[in-house]
């Protein structure tokens, strides 16, 4: 069955030390405010960035060093991760509903599913 798939997110992570100085960086850096945008999930800040259809988050992290990774929404979870397997990627972790992948070079993306209905032809790339 075909499925959509996009780039959204940008993700910060960031030692929990460094985040709010982080956050008042880019906020000023972007002239927005990144504000804590998911109930539940307080690790994160973020907005959508102003003349995009992207959004620009703050992860805190528990452990690691700052990193930045990219987030896909799809309308199809297991499609998108079996689809990015095949071109080369692997599974990491299953977290929350999203899926932790590592691409070929080593670096960490999520693959996380979107509302229904949100992802279509004009804003998503479709897939066979």
């Amino acid at each position: 069955m075909a499925h959509f798939s996009r780039l959204f997110k940008i993700v910060i992570d960031v030692p929990a030390g460094d985040h709010e100085r982080e956050v008042s960086f880019w906020e000023a850096a972007l002239g927005q405010p990144l504000t804590p945008p998911f109930d539940g999930y307080p690790e994160y800040h973020g907005a959508a960035l102003r003349g995009h259809d992207l959004w620009l988050l703050t992860q805190r992290l528990g452990e690691g060093t700052a990193r930045v990774h990219l987030d896909i929404h799809t309308d199809d979870l297991d499609a998108e991760v079996a689809r990015l397997e095949h071109l080369g990627a692997e599974r990491v972790a299953r977290v929350h509903p999203w899926q932790v992948m590592r691409d070929p070079a080593g670096l960490l993306f999520c693959v996380l599913p979107d509302l229904p209905g949100t992802l279509h032809e004009g804003n998503a790339h479709r897939w066979p």
